[in-house]
């Protein structure tokens, strides 16, 4: 049996550009839009494959994990997207992760932080996240069986991957 990995992941950097608009409906920016597609690559060189991909509502969210599941393969129209990701709580998303389908084993969860980056940090065994900035991504194996399982402590942590590191890689 497979063992289950989440994958957090913050939306890509949004613009500020356009005044009225709400944040909820904030766009991508240049940098935004260019970093998603080369974060897929990375991932899939790391030989990620999702079974599902999760987003919050937020159109810089929406946006990034469009970009993101196009170079995984993963087609744009499965994205499950989900109000209670958007600027969420780590335990409300924790509870988003727990009601998953066992079926699954790998699912990717667009978000904001600080939400996702404090996920990160009370699911991770033994390492601490410092910073997590936009388009980063937490990649965490569950240490048990199945996704209610998850909570403080329950996952180890494979890597952190931002768009810096990809660069210099």
């Amino acid at each position: 049996m497979a063992n289950k990995q989440i994958l957090l992941i913050r939306h890509g950097k949004s613009s500020w550009d356009t005044l009225g608009t709400s944040d909820h409906d904030r766009p991508l920016n240049k940098k935004g839009e260019k970093d998603a597609p080369r974060m897929a690559a990375a991932l899939k060189q790391r030989g990620v494959q999702p079974d599902l991909i999760v987003s919050s509502t937020a159109l810089r969210a929406t946006t990034t994990a469009q970009l993101v599941s196009e170079g995984l393969d993963f087609s744009p129209e499965d994205i499950l997207y989900s109000d209670a990701l958007y600027l969420a709580s780590p335990q409300s998303i924790l509870q988003v992760v727990q009601e998953l389908d066992e079926g699954l084993d790998t699912v990717l969860f667009f978000g904001h932080n600080p939400g996702m980056h404090e996920l990160a940090n009370h699911m991770a065994s033994s390492d601490f996240i410092e910073s997590f900035p936009t388009l980063a991504v937490a990649r965490l194996e569950l240490v048990g069986e199945f996704w209610a399982e998850a909570d403080a402590r329950s996952a180890k942590l494979i890597e952190v991957i931002t768009p810096r590191v990809i660069k210099q890689g």
